[in-house]
C-alpha cells in the first residue's frame, strides 16, 4: 500500500469558528469583504473575486475566491458567531497566515480552529476506479 504523508496534500483546510465578534462586523458585508480580502492579500494569496450576501434580518455569507483556492464567511450576528474557512491549495503556511490575520482583524473573544488536510488518501485504493490504471 501507497501512503501520502500529510505534507504531500493538495490543500490545507482550516476551520475557525468564531465567538465574541462584534454584532455590526457581521453584520456587514462590506466590512466582511473588507476584513476577508485583506487577510487573503497579507496571507500571500491572490483575491481573484469576492461574493457577498446579506440576509433579512441578519446574517451575511460570502466567499473570497482564491487563485490558490478561498476563504469563506457564514455568520450569526445575534449570537456574535460567525463560522469562517480558509482553503489553501499547496500552500500550509500560507493557509495560517490567512487564518491569522482574520483573527487579528475580527478579535473574537473565543476561537476553535480545525485543520484539516485534504487530497491525502489512506490508501493507493482509495483513488475512483476510472483513475487507476487497468
Amino acid at each position: 500500500m501507497t501512503y501520502r504523508h500529510p505534507s504531500q496534500a493538495f490543500g490545507s483546510h482550516v476551520l475557525l469558528d468564531v465567538w465574541g465578534v462584534e454584532q455590526a462586523i457581521l453584520d456587514d458585508p462590506d466590512a466582511l469583504r473588507r476584513h476577508m480580502s485583506e487577510a487573503a492579500r497579507r496571507g500571500g494569496a491572490t483575491v481573484v473575486e469576492e461574493r457577498f450576501h446579506r440576509f433579512a434580518p441578519q446574517g451575511v455569507s460570502g466567499v473570497v475566491v482564491l487563485a490558490e483556492s478561498h476563504v469563506a464567511v457564514h455568520t450569526w450576528p445575534e449570537h456574535g458567531f460567525a463560522a469562517l474557512d480558509v482553503f489553501t491549495c499547496g500552500h500550509p503556511d500560507m493557509t495560517r497566515r490567512i487564518a491569522d490575520h482574520l483573527l487579528a482583524s475580527l478579535q473574537p473573544g473565543d476561537v476553535e480552529i480545525r485543520r484539516v488536510d485534504r487530497g491525502v488518501p489512506r490508501r493507493s485504493d482509495a483513488f475512483p476506479a476510472k483513475a487507476r490504471a487497468s
